[in-house]
């Protein structure tokens, strides 16, 4: 009786502890998106219900060509940077040596915790020396190079996880190595794949730091445009695009949660004939 009432306890505390950090995380989220509404222009008082701000950044055509271009490159550098992980997944997963093999995964994971303001002050000077024109080229490919080692280590748990003897069996039947990796490999890293993709996908659209070091002139995605209007002052548009930005992203949440609960369904079994006869067996 006494266990039973500590652990009641102790499921009360988490739970409160669940709810106070989800309170800190989304009500200055909630806050922006109530006075999007707001007629009265500012953040102090709800002086009425509008939809203006909301017109205003739909009627923006400057800032409808920042967002097709910010989905541009958040598509287009997670899918590069997705095939390019897959691949370097599979070397290290083949690495024989265990201190080559932990080396790698420490290079990998050192540009994963590297502060976003040192990687792009780096690809800044490294466009620069190399001749690069800031602007599009630049923002894919610094977008591409930070999404890799998140997809790698999306996608290398799954390759650890896959018994050996799979490979093994398959070349055993005849299998060619393309076989292998398309027929076998690529089936069951195929949730680390996805998962990869949309980590980068997520990461693309998020990044400021580096973005704002190589976007130059004439071109930019939201989060620097996002930055560039607030500095210039408080605007409710600001409000009313952040609001549609984070729909967005609650689409594509539940856009991978629907995928991922597909594919975790089991087949459905396929009544035998005979059973459903009634004959015994």
């Amino acid at each position: 009786m006494r266990n039973t009432r500590r652990v009641k306890n102790k499921n009360g505390i988490a739970n409160l502890y669940l709810v106070l950090v989800f309170v800190v995380l989304y009500a200055p989220i909630f806050y922006l998106m109530y006075y999007s509404f707001n007629s009265g222009g500012t953040m102090h008082k709800f002086e009425g219900f509008t939809l203006d701000y909301y017109r205003e950044v739909v009627a923006d055509t400057r800032l409808m060509i920042i967002v097709i271009n910010t989905l541009v490159i958040a598509l287009l550098s997670s899918a590069i940077a997705t095939v390019i992980a897959v691949i370097g997944a599979l070397a290290i997963h083949h690495v024989r040596s265990r201190r080559a093999k932990n080396t790698l995964l420490s290079l990998n994971n050192v540009l994963i915790v590297s502060p976003d303001v040192i990687i792009g002050a780096s690809f800044l000077i490294l466009f620069t020396i190399v001749g690069i024109k800031l602007g599009f080229t630049s923002v894919l490919l610094s977008h591409v190079a930070f999404s890799i080692p998140i997809a790698v280590i999306m996608i290398l748990p799954h390759l650890q996880e896959m018994s050996p003897t799979l490979t093994d069996a398959a070349r055993d039947l005849g299998a060619t190595r393309r076989d292998v990796l398309t027929k076998v490999i690529l089936p069951i890293i195929k949730p680390g794949i996805f998962s990869g993709f949309f980590m980068a996908l997520t990461y693309s659209l998020d990044d400021f730091a580096v973005t704002f070091f190589v976007t130059g002139n004439g071109y930019s995605t939201l989060s620097v445009e996002i930055y560039s209007r607030a500095r210039q002052g408080v605007s409710l548009s600001i409000n009313a695009l952040s609001t549609l930005i984070f729909l967005f992203t609650i689409l594509l949440v539940i856009g991978y949660y629907y995928l991922n609960q597909r594919k975790s369904r089991p087949p459905m079994q396929i009544a035998e004939p005979v059973a459903e006869a009634g004959v015994p067996r």
